[in-house]
């Protein structure tokens, strides 16, 4: 599989290569964290696919596997193409912005350490660069702040939000939402 890496440059636009040891090296980060932290609170357990996902947000940048080869975007990260069934693919760098298109707010019983946060919400975003491209997360206050940070009456489908990078306790960098108006 060929992982490139895109960035773009407002002055050049130009995509650069990664190497295969940063690739690894990335990799290697990302695949570190998961399970339950310090805090109780679960952590995304990351696969080799989906490894590079993490280690982009880990350095503060929201990146969505695309296809090489017909350029579709990919979530949840995998090997091959679901359109042309290409295992060429690129890390595209997005916006981090997009709009709640759907939410729910969790009821007991949960996990003591979501029942101490309820109620707190889970949002799925759909992304203004990628719209057919919808990620989960919380809708928070500030990227650190708890999950119940956001009152429930501020929720609204289609309001706009922005990419926020949370380190969690395992070592893992979680995407959070932002409202874009406060």
């Amino acid at each position: 599989m060929t992982q490139m890496d895109t960035t773009a440059d407002a002055t050049t636009d130009t995509t650069a290569e990664t190497t295969a040891d940063t690739a690894t090296a990335d990799t290697a980060t990302a695949a570190s964290g998961g399970s339950e932290g310090s805090d109780g609170l679960l952590a995304p357990v990351p696969d080799e696919d989906g490894a590079p996902f993490f280690a982009y947000a880990a350095r503060g940048e929201l990146r969505v596997q695309s296809c090489a080869d017909c350029g579709e975007p990919r979530f949840p990260p995998r090997p091959c193409c679901p359109h042309c069934q290409s295992f060429d693919c690129l890390w595209k760098k997005v916006s981090g912005r997009g709009r709640i298109w759907s939410y729910v707010l969790p009821h007991p019983p949960l996990l003591p350490a979501y029942a101490a946060q309820a109620p707190y919400n889970v949002v799925l975003v759909e992304l203004t660069d990628a719209p057919r491209i919808r990620l989960v997360g919380n809708l928070v206050a500030t990227a650190d702040a708890a999950l119940n940070s956001v009152p429930p009456e501020r929720i609204r489908i289609g309001a706009p939000v922005k990419a926020a990078f949370h380190a969690t306790d395992g070592g893992l960098t979680v995407v959070r939402w932002l409202l874009e108006r406060p």
